[in-house]
C-alpha cells in the first residue's frame, strides 16, 4: 500500500525483502542473535538464565505451582525444583501453602525479586535506547510492528505449553 506521500508501506517493504533475499531467516536469526547478545550484555547476575526465565513466567502468573511452572518452561520436574531452589535461596521467590490444595505450594517473587527483576528490566531498557535512539522513529516502529509479529507467529507455533515447534521437552 502507498501512503499519501508516496512511500511503501511496512508490510509491502517486507514483502519485496522476502523476494530480494531468499535467506531471509538466516539473515532475520544472525540480527536477533546480535540484539540478545547486546540485551546479554547487561550483567544479570546473580540470577542465570534459566533462573531469570522462572522470575519472569512468576512475574506474569502469580502463585503458579511447579508443576505449571514445569510446562511454562518445558521443563522437567526436578529441573524447576532445583531452579526455585536457587532462587529461594537468593531470596527471590518464596513456596506457600496453596489454599486450595494442601498437597500443592504456590510460588510466588518476593519484594527482593521484583525489586531485582525491575532493576534489571530498567538497565536492559537503557542500554537498548542507547541503540534505538540511533534510528529513525519510522524505522523503530518498524522494528517494533516486526517483532509483535514474529512474538505473535511464535506464541502460534509453540502454543501455550511453553513446547518447541518440534514438541520436545527443553531443560531449565
Amino acid at each position: 500500500m502507498v501512503s499519501d506521500h508516496g512511500e511503501l508501506s511496512a508490510r509491502q517493504r517486507a514483502d519485496d525483502t522476502d523476494h530480494a533475499h531468499p535467506d531471509l531467516a538466516g539473515e532475520l536469526a544472525e540480527l536477533l542473535e546480535a540484539l540478545w547478545e547486546h540485551g546479554r550484555e547487561v550483567p544479570s547476575a546473580p540470577a542465570s538464565p534459566s533462573q531469570l526465565r522462572v522470575l519472569h513466567c512468576l512475574d506474569r502468573d502469580e502463585g503458579i505451582n511447579l508443576r505449571t511452572l514445569g510446562e511454562l518452561l518445558g521443563s522437567a520436574p526436578p529441573s524447576v525444583s532445583r531452579l526455585c531452589d536457587r532462587l529461594e535461596a537468593l531470596g527471590f521467590v518464596r513456596r506457600v501453602p496453596s489454599k486450595v490444595s494442601r498437597r500443592e505450594l504456590e510460588l510466588h517473587l518476593t519484594r527482593h525479586g521484583r525489586t531485582y527483576l525491575r532493576t534489571l528490566r530498567d538497565r536492559r531498557v537503557a542500554s537498548l535506547r542507547e541503540v534505538t535512539d540511533r534510528m529513525t522513529p519510522a524505522a523503530r516502529r518498524v522494528l517494533l510492528d516486526g517483532l509483535v509479529a514474529l512474538r505473535d507467529a511464535l506464541e502460534q507455533t509453540q502454543g501455550a505449553s511453553g513446547r518447541g515447534a518440534d514438541g520436545d521437552v527443553r531443560s531449565a
